[in-house]
């Protein structure tokens, strides 16, 4: 196991949106025995509102504020020393405040898509406000590759299959 792990274990999933992460965390978390979270569903679990709504009604600098205190949250109960696999939205690392609690207190994986792969899952899906117009979205998809490469591993996300995902990061020999 990863010296950083065994201090703090958290292995948070990083990605555009329609990458998997929720997903392939899930079924990597039930594979370890660990916790599962999604920060999407805490979100949404706290406001007592969808992620949706919360851009709608209170903009994206407030829905990243609130994103930036769900994550210290899960940061502190990684801390603890329970074990947990996160998934964290599309814009979570973005901030670098977060990429850094991230990156310290466990191994980020990026879930790498292709566009047009992750065009074909999000289309449809109207709890996605940044992907309703796509332009808009594969703008955002160019502009956050750069930060997705800051992470530590890089897992190919195309299949469908999550399973083989899940392969992946256990062949990276992290636990």
């Amino acid at each position: 196991m990863l010296l950083k792990l065994k201090r703090t274990p958290g292995i948070f999933l990083i990605g555009f949106m329609g990458s998997g992460k929720s997903t392939v965390g899930h079924a990597l978390a039930e594979e370890l025995g660990w916790h599962f979270l999604d920060l999407d569903a805490e979100i949404e679990r706290s406001e007592g509102a969808t992620i949706s709504d919360i851009f709608e009604q209170r903009g994206e600098a407030e829905f990243r504020s609130i994103e930036s205190a769900a994550l210290v949250r899960c940061i502190k109960s990684v801390q603890t020393g329970r074990p947990q696999v996160i998934s964290l939205g599309g814009g979570a690392l973005l901030n670098e405040e977060n990429f850094c609690l991230a990156s310290n207190n466990g191994v980020t994986i990026w879930l790498d898509c292709p566009f047009e792969t992750i065009e074909k899952r999000v289309s449809a899906a109207a709890n996605r406000p940044l992907a309703r117009d796509p332009q808009r979205l594969r703008e955002l998809f160019e502009t956050r590759r750069v930060a997705y490469e800051r992470a530590e591993y890089r897992i190919d996300a195309s299949g469908d299959d999550p399973a083989v995902a899940v392969t992946q990061i256990l062949a990276l020999s992290l636990i």
